[in-house]
């Protein structure tokens, strides 16, 4: 007992010797505040999923009243530009940028369709833009296919169906994309300043030469490793609670729904998880600029890989797996979804919890085998 708590109090003084240490780096303390704070809001208010402002241009070939009342359903606010085109003009509208979408509709499909002939209209898309080519295409699609059938039941109004189709969005129910994207950047800073600043932790003292200072004292190798994991997943800890208190729920006007300490302490789990990463990169690299190349890629694979920017269902089978084997990130943004978004308690979540527990014990036994041959060999 006496030498368990002889371990914690050393524990105790590394952690606050770690702390000083950052306090003493304003520029690291800077880069915390604003990757939760003003990098959250600007990427949850600048980055869109959804479609807005398309631009569309009509070649209007049949001079019906069908085409004439086709781009007047294309309007504000959903389309900011929608103007008639002629044929010549397609490629140099679209060449330009000026128009993301080119809607031609051929001579006499108005009475084509009258006549219940097959009719087709031909849709230009300028894929570089990427989201809304996506999204707008669906849109122009249903837009199309409601003309047409209002057109064919001989009224403007639209058209009665045959059932009621009732549509209830659980969890977002204004489909804003800003209330995914906040949350996912918190998530995302988590894991990039976890890694960047434990391992940073451990370069800057191999680097300055103070890691020879702590070989000499009466402290083990798992002492210090868990001072410093423990001192930066707290920082970490701290700036992400308060970015999603202040900035998400407050600023951005995002409902957190679920238990705030169940997601404390489960990302104070993945904190210890992924700090365990960052200094198994810094026993890795031996200056700070190696450290930094090792980060990114690591950084960049864990977060487009983890299901916070795009489904895991979307990848390959092999590659889910490995991700879920190898990597805790996948398991913290489905226990984060779960608990902020959908008010998951314990019950549901523990799971996930237990995956990135396991995943984090791997790493932490990995990196303390790497520190004692790197340090203290």
């Amino acid at each position: 007992m006496a030498a368990l708590v002889i371990h914690l109090q050393n524990i105790l003084r590394l952690v606050v010797k770690e702390l000083r240490s950052l306090r003493a780096d304003p520029i690291m303390l800077v880069l915390v505040v604003y990757t939760f704070s003003i990098a959250v809001y600007t990427v949850a208010t600048g980055v869109k999923l959804e479609a807005r402002d398309l631009t569309i241009g009509i070649v209007d070939e049949d001079q019906s009243d069908f085409s004439r009342s086709l781009l007047g359903a294309f309007g504000p606010p959903l389309f900011k530009v929608s103007k008639r085109i002629a044929a010549n003009q397609i490629d140099d509208e679209m060449n330009s940028g000026r128009l993301v979408f080119v809607l031609e509709i051929p001579p006499n499909f108005q009475a084509d369709l009258q006549a219940g002939r097959q009719a087709a209209l031909q849709l230009n898309i300028d894929a570089t833009a990427m989201t809304q080519a996506g999204n707008g295409t669906v849109y122009i699609q249903q837009i199309i296919a409601q003309e047409i059938a209002n057109r064919q039941a001989g009224r403007e109004t639209a058209t009665s169906l045959p059932i009621n189709l009732v549509v209830r969005a659980r969890f977002n129910p204004n489909l804003d994309s800003g209330w995914f994207s906040s949350v996912m950047q918190v998530l995302n800073n988590v894991t990039l300043l976890t890694i960047i600043l434990t391992g940073a932790a451990l370069i800057r003292e191999r680097e300055q030469g103070t890691v020879e200072h702590l070989l000499v004292m009466p402290v083990t190798p798992v002492e210090i490793m868990l001072a410093k994991m423990v001192a930066n997943a707290l920082v970490i800890l701290v700036a992400a609670v308060a970015s999603l208190v202040l900035v998400v729920e407050w600023a951005l006007g995002v409902p957190i729904t679920g238990s705030l300490l169940l997601f404390v302490v489960g990302t104070a789990i993945y904190a210890f998880s992924v700090a365990a990463l960052g200094i198994l990169l810094g026993t890795l690299a031996t200056t700070m600029g190696q450290f930094g190349l090792l980060a990114i890629p690591v950084f960049v694979v864990t977060q487009l890989l983890s299901g916070a920017t795009t489904p895991m269902e979307s990848m390959p089978v092999w590659l889910q797996w490995i991700m879920q084997i190898f990597s805790p990130t996948p398991h913290f943004v489905s226990f984060s979804q779960g608990v902020l978004y959908r008010g998951a308690g314990f019950d549901v979540v523990w799971p996930e919890i237990a995956k990135i527990i396991a995943i984090g014990t791997a790493y932490f036994a990995f990196a303390l085998a790497r520190f004692r041959k790197v340090i203290f060999a």
